[in-house]
């Protein structure tokens, strides 16, 4: 996967922070996934990534950190249910943010939401699963970026 990949995704992680959140994201280090490595928090969405680019994007958050975000986007009295949106809102955002540099080729589906852990990932066919920690407010974060560039018919 491009680099240019991994920095476009981690920008759209701190725009979205940086917008709704009052504060910035602090970004980890990228690293590749392992095959036995659980990575899930409480709440994970998946989209499916078709088009230009194909593979899936995640976002997985424990419930505190999804429970001192909602406040911040109005909702006064979080659950489960709210968190569950939540996870999947931030990750359609921060695809959304990532197919404005990537252009209209680049589709993404609607998130489909899990609930738990553990969750064992599996990378997009011919791809590498490339995880970006987040923290934000001392609650970390992952997202997981698996994708890979179509190629063109000419």
């Amino acid at each position: 996967m491009e680099e240019t990949i991994l920095k476009i995704f981690a920008q759209s992680v701190t725009r979205y922070f940086a917008t709704v959140a009052n504060g910035e994201a602090v970004l980890g280090t990228p690293y590749l996934a392992g095959s036995d490595e659980s990575v899930a928090f409480d709440f994970s969405a998946v989209i499916g990534i078709t088009g230009s680019h194909r593979g899936n994007i995640y976002y997985t958050a424990p419930r505190e950190k999804l429970r001192s975000l909602l406040p911040l986007i109005g909702e006064t009295e979080p659950d489960d249910r709210l968190c569950a949106e939540l996870v999947g809102e931030i990750t359609n955002t921060i695809s959304g943010n990532a197919r404005e540099q990537l252009g209209g080729a680049f589709m993404i589906s609607t998130p489909f939401i899990i609930e738990g852990g553990p969750l064992h990932v599996r990378a997009a066919r011919d791809t590498t699963c490339y995880i970006l920690p987040v923290t934000w407010n001392q609650h970390r974060s992952r997202v997981l970026v698996s994708l890979h560039q179509t190629p063109v018919n000419s």
